[in-house]
Parts: structure tokens; sequence; C-alpha cells
């Protein structure tokens, strides 16, 4: 598998976590009280903070959560309605620095959605048969292809996805939106130049 930091997503291959919960919204992925920081690095930790701890901060046994891999389950396949809720991207955040590279339901909330996609996660809407496939199969293997936009369920309903290209392109390229500013610097110098 390619550095998780900067996944592949040409050639994106992971194991799934599934969480069948519906509406699952911003502030179970990351609960208020922890956006007083500006910084992605750390967040992780407090990612489904109330699902996995107690009161006490010791972790719940029995907590599907507190079993997940992300050195081999990248993907959440979760239910109806992801990231719902508050516009914070402190939600992307947490997840990518949890370690998650793809979210899969049949409906991502818009605002979720773009939040994931400019913090390096792909999130991909997948029809009602295959999503309801991958519900059923916990921990199976994927693969997945932003360059062709297909989903690979290897004996399940493979299908194809759509994403908005500059979003796209962006994942493709491993960065953000202003890291593909900032590549065309030179370009956008040499326009500024011209016409002043």
């Amino acid at each position: 598998m390619s550095d998780p930091l900067k996944p592949d997503f040409a050639r994106f291959r992971s194991r799934t976590f599934v969480i069948s919960q519906e509406n699952i919204d911003t502030d179970q992925i990351i609960p208020a009280r922890f956006l007083t920081t500006t910084q992605c690095a750390g967040l992780g930790l407090n990612a489904f903070h109330d699902w996995r701890y107690d009161e006490a901060g010791h972790r719940r046994s029995g907590e599907p959560l507190n079993a997940l891999d992300t050195a081999h389950q990248q993907v959440i396949v979760a239910g109806r309605n992801f990231g719902c809720g508050s516009s914070r991207e402190h939600a992307a955040w947490a997840l990518h620095d949890l370690g998650i590279r793809v979210v899969i339901s049949s409906e991502i909330a818009d605002i979720f959605s773009a939040n994931a996609s400019k913090n390096g996660i792909l999130p991909i809407i997948a029809p009602k048969i295959a999503h309801h496939w991958l519900l059923e199969h916990d921990g199976v293997e994927i693969a997945i292809n932003l360059e062709t936009g297909r989903v690979d369920l290897g004996n399940g309903p493979s299908f194809q996805f759509q994403i908005e290209p500059f979003a796209r392109r962006c994942l493709l390229d491993g960065t953000d939106p202003l890291g593909f500013l900032l590549s065309h610097d030179a370009q956008i110098s040499a326009y500024e130049a011209r016409t002043t």
C-alpha cells in the first residue's frame, strides 16, 4: 500500500470498517469540546471520542471502533447520511489524522464531502445495492480507482462513482486547493507580469 498520508488513489486498496449507524453527525465524529485547535495533528485521538471512551476517559469495552486498525482498514463504510450536522472542518481533520482515507455511504452531507476532499479523504456515494452489500461484509478488501471512478468489491457488486473534477484532481495529485495554486505560482506570476 502507498504512503498512508498520500495514498495512491489511482490504485488504492484497503479493507473496510463498517459503522452501520445512520445520521452520523460531525459532533459524533469530533465533539465540539475538541475544536479549540487549528491543527489536524492529534485530533485522531478524539475521533468518535464519546463512542470510544467513557466519562473517565477509559476505552469502552466492546466498542468496535476501539478495534479499528487503520494500517489495514482505511475505508469507513457508514450508514446513510454520514457527516450531517455542523460544517466543522475538524471532522475531516480528525478522520484523516485517525488514518481514514475513504468514506463510503449511500448519502454523505455536502459540506462534509467538500471538507473531506480538501483534506485528503475521498468521499464516495455508493448505489443502494452496493452500499447494502458493503454494510453486510465488514472487513472486506476493496479496490478503488479514482482515475476511472470505479470501486471493485471483488465478489460484490462493483460500481462507478462520481466526484467534482477539481477535488478529483487534487486527490490524485496528493494536494489541496492551496497546494494546487502554489504549484502554479510561476504561471500566475507570468500572467500578472503580462497584464499589469
